[in-house]
C-alpha cells in the first residue's frame, strides 16, 4: 500500500514544482521578449498619445461639429467642409501658399546645398563658417522679424533700398506691394532656416570618398563636373528627404505672413495656415469658427499625406 501511494504521490510531488518552474521560465521569456521595453516606453507612449494623437482625434471630431469650445457641441456633418470650400478666400490662400512654396523651391532650396559644398571645400575655418550659417536658426523668430522689418523699410532710406540705391536700383516696396511681399517673405524664411539644412548637407558630404574626387580629377573633371557626377549622386537620398520636408514646411507657412503682414496687403500673403488661424481667432473672418478651422486643417493634413505618399512612390527608385 505504501509503495502504491509512493507511486501515485511521487509524480504529483514532482509535477507541482516543475509546473511552477515552467511558468516562471515562460514569464521570464515574455519579460525579456518585450514586456520590459513596453513598461519603460509606456510613459512616453502616454505622453505622445495625449499631446499628439488625441489632438488629431479631436480635430476629426470637431470638423463635423459646430462648437465654441465651451458649450455643448452640435453635429453638423459636412457643413464645415462646405463652408470652407465655398469661402472665396480659400483659392487665394491656396494660390499664395503654392507661390510661396514655388519661390522657396527655386530660391531657397539650392542655397543650403551651395553653401555646404563651398564650406566643405574649405581647408580652414570650416567650422566657423558652418556656425555662422547656423546662427540665424537660434535667433528668436520675433527678433528676426523685427530685424527684417527694419531692413524691409520701403522708403529710400531703408537698409535694403539704400544698398540698392548704391547700384542705381530701387526703392522697392518690399512688404507693401502685392508683387513683392511673397518673395520678401521667402528671403527671410530662407535666411532663418537654411543653417539647419547646411549642417545636414555638411554631415552627408563627409561620407563621399575622396578617391572619387581624385578619379574625377584624373578624368579631367572640373569643379562643376565633380559636383554633378560625384557630390550630387551621393547626396541624392538626403536631397530627396530635405525636398519633401521643405514642401511640407512651406505648405504650412504661418510665422512669416502672420508676423510681417498679417496676410496683407489685400490678402496677397494670406496662406492656408493663416486662413485657419483667421477662422478660429482672427478678425478678418470674425473668429470663433472652430469647425471650419478644423475642417480646413484636416483637409490640409490629408492633402499633405497624399502628396508625401505620391512623392515617395515616385522617388522610391531614385534614392538608390
Amino acid at each position: 500500500m505504501t509503495a502504491d501511494m509512493s507511486r501515485v504521490g511521487g509524480p504529483a510531488l514532482v509535477r507541482g514544482p516543475a509546473r511552477r518552474r515552467t511558468s516562471v521560465a515562460v514569464l521570464a521569456r515574455w519579460w525579456r521578449g518585450g514586456a520590459a521595453t513596453l513598461v519603460f516606453l509606456l510613459p512616453m507612449l502616454l505622453v505622445f498619445g495625449l499631446f499628439s494623437w488625441w489632438p488629431i482625434a479631436r480635430t476629426v471630431v470637431m470638423s463635423v461639429q459646430d462648437t465654441n469650445l465651451v458649450g455643448p457641441a452640435e453635429w453638423v456633418g459636412l457643413d464645415n467642409f462646405r463652408t470652407v470650400l465655398a469661402d472665396p478666400l480659400l483659392p487665394v490662400a491656396l494660390r499664395n501658399t503654392a507661390v510661396f512654396a514655388g519661390i522657396a523651391f527655386v530660391v531657397g532650396y539650392p542655397v543650403p546645398l551651395v553653401m555646404a559644398v563651398v564650406f566643405s571645400s574649405l581647408r580652414r575655418l570650416r567650422g566657423l563658417y558652418a556656425g555662422l550659417a547656423y546662427l540665424p536658426v537660434v535667433v528668436p523668430p520675433a527678433v528676426a522679424v523685427l530685424l527684417w522689418k527694419t531692413f524691409y523699410d520701403a522708403s529710400p532710406d531703408g537698409v535694403f533700398n539704400t544698398v540698392l540705391g548704391w547700384v542705381g536700383l530701387g526703392p522697392v516696396p518690399w512688404l507693401e506691394s502685392a508683387s513683392w511681399v511673397l518673395p520678401s517673405l521667402v528671403m527671410e524664411a530662407t535666411w532663418a532656416a537654411a543653417g539647419g539644412t547646411v549642417i545636414i548637407y555638411l554631415a552627408a558630404l563627409t561620407s563621399v570618398p575622396q578617391e572619387l574626387y581624385d578619379a574625377a580629377s584624373a578624368d579631367g573633371a572640373g569643379v562643376l563636373g565633380k559636383i554633378w557626377h560625384v557630390t550630387l549622386p551621393h547626396l541624392r537620398p538626403v536631397l530627396l528627404i530635405t525636398l519633401i520636408l521643405q514642401i511640407i514646411g512651406t505648405a504650412q507657412v504661418f510665422l512669416e505672413p502672420y508676423l510681417f503682414t498679417g496676410g496683407g496687403p489685400s490678402h496677397a500673403s494670406l496662406t492656408l495656415l493663416l486662413l485657419i488661424y483667421e477662422y478660429a481667432f482672427g478678425s478678418t473672418t470674425g473668429g470663433g469658427a472652430y469647425g471650419p478651422a478644423t475642417a480646413l486643417s484636416l483637409m490640409m493634413a490629408v492633402g499633405l499625406a497624399l502628396l508625401s505618399w505620391a512623392y515617395f512612390r515616385l522617388t522610391r527608385g531614385w534614392s538608390d
